[in-house]
């Protein structure tokens, strides 16, 4: 058997006049091998060998329609069992060869290889969600990103958020609306937990809430479709290659500042059929915003410090000197330029302006700081500190207390120093003589 190339060498060499035995010399073929290939028709082809597995075909397409999935090795152990003598490698070969193996439309989707179309997105119609996790970053605490992308231009806005509650989401939302400049008809999402009820398909209380104040529709994806949002996805694709891999930053501010300049400097200058990203979305018919954000409750965590204050947002709050180790819960409503920080019995113990984020400011009150003095005053000391390893038995008053507790008038088996017994023999001694 010839292959395509020596078929080709002896075409062309006969084109050019060689004879057939000439031409078996120079190739190194049968002479009567050159004739049949010379003699064959352009447009006939050599009929293919029948395939190996062609008789345990029906066992095979029997196998793929109870499990498309099946493994090819447990093909290749039970055929062996049936009389296949054929290896492994062969086996793939030849199922690929013959596409025996059905195409599992479900899996086909999931993979990204299944056929799509471009969905039309009419300008101003639709602005998709979607969060950014980031597990490591260079401030050594995860963090999270929040993305709205416009379905139409693919002008997108990106916020950093402590947590995925939603507090952090309406925070997060308003402004990313305020760097586009307005908002779609519909916010599209997937099935967060923040926007849907686990389980379900209805939206929860704060996200009905929130689509009213906006005066928006909220647009939930199907199950499994990340596809449907593909706009928010490649936006979140491109930012982190482009941006976050390179990034230079050391807390959450920086991040923030650098990406919200590569937004305007970078992303927004891609170039696109109608012009740039930036000109296709300002040309958009966005709807205009509410004159306040939504006033979700931001709710977080936080373990005062030794010197009695609280982080938040870069900033630090102080609480009274009582709270110093303890574990606080820090509330503020999106828009409100007042936090509250309550203790762990749920009693507010302070009330604080609240600074802008990443200024790195520490606000003390004058009250919260004389206590701190006080306290300090009050626990300065220049003893050593106490011994681990003292000997240190229970007291009088100790053991007078557990024979209360146990129902006796003195404590039970009390112990009679040998001194006493050495002073009363000195006694005894002494008189005799």
């Amino acid at each position: 058997m010839l292959t395509q190339e020596d078929d080709v060498e002896i075409h062309a060499l006969a084109a050019r006049g060689w004879t057939k035995a000439a031409i078996a010399r120079h190739t190194g073929r049968d002479r009567k091998t050159v004739a049949k290939y010379l003699d064959r028709s352009a447009g006939e082809q050599r009929a293919p060998v029948p395939s190996c597995i062609e008789p345990f075909r029906g066992y095979l397409e029997a196998r793929f329609q109870d499990d498309p999935h099946v493994d090819a090795t447990v093909l290749h152990r039970e055929l062996l069992d049936a009389g296949f003598d054929r290896s492994y490698p062969t086996l793939v070969r030849e199922l690929r060869r013959l596409e025996l193996r059905p195409v599992c439309l479900v899996c086909q989707h999931r993979s990204g290889r299944a056929p799509t179309v471009e969905i039309e997105h009419p300008p101003g119609e639709e602005i998709q969600w979607d969060w950014l996790e980031l597990d490591k970053t260079p401030w050594d605490e995860p963090a999270y990103v929040l993305v709205g992308a416009l379905s139409h231009s693919g002008r997108f806005r990106a916020v950093f958020c402590e947590q995925m509650t939603f507090g952090h989401l309406a925070q997060a939302a308003h402004a990313i609306l305020v760097g586009l400049g307005g908002t779609a008809r519909v916010w599209r999402t997937d099935r967060m937990a923040t926007i849907v009820i686990p389980g379900t398909d209805r939206l929860t209380v704060d996200a009905a809430n929130i689509a009213k104040h906006y005066g928006v529709e909220i647009a939930v994806c199907p199950p499994r479709r990340a596809q449907r949002k593909g706009v928010v996805e490649k936006a979140i694709q491109y930012l982190t290659r482009s941006w976050w891999r390179t990034a230079r930053v050391s807390s959450p501010a920086e991040a923030q500042t650098s990406l919200d300049r590569w937004s305007v400097e970078v992303a927004d200058r891609r170039a696109r059929p109608g012009g740039t990203v930036a000109e296709i979305g300002a040309g958009e018919p966005l709807r205009g915003l509410p004159a306040l954000a939504y006033p979700a409750v931001i709710t977080v965590q936080r373990t005062a410090s030794r010197s009695a204050l609280v982080a938040l947002d870069g900033n630090r709050y102080s609480v009274p000197p009582q709270q110093a180790g303890r574990t606080v819960t820090v509330l503020g409503r999106v828009g409100d330029p007042m936090i509250r920080i309550v203790s762990a019995a749920g009693e507010v113990v302070a009330t604080h302006r609240r600074a802008p984020a990443g200024a790195g400011q520490t606000i003390r009150t004058s009250e919260h700081a004389v206590l701190l003095e006080k306290a300090v005053l009050a626990a300065f000391t220049t003893d050593h500190s106490c011994a681990r390893k003292a000997n240190r038995p229970p007291g009088p008053r100790a053991l007078a207390e557990l024979a209360r507790l146990a129902g006796h008038e003195q404590p039970p088996g009390q112990l009679v120093s040998l001194a006493d017994y050495q002073q009363l023999a000195d006694a005894t001694t002494a008189l005799a003589r």
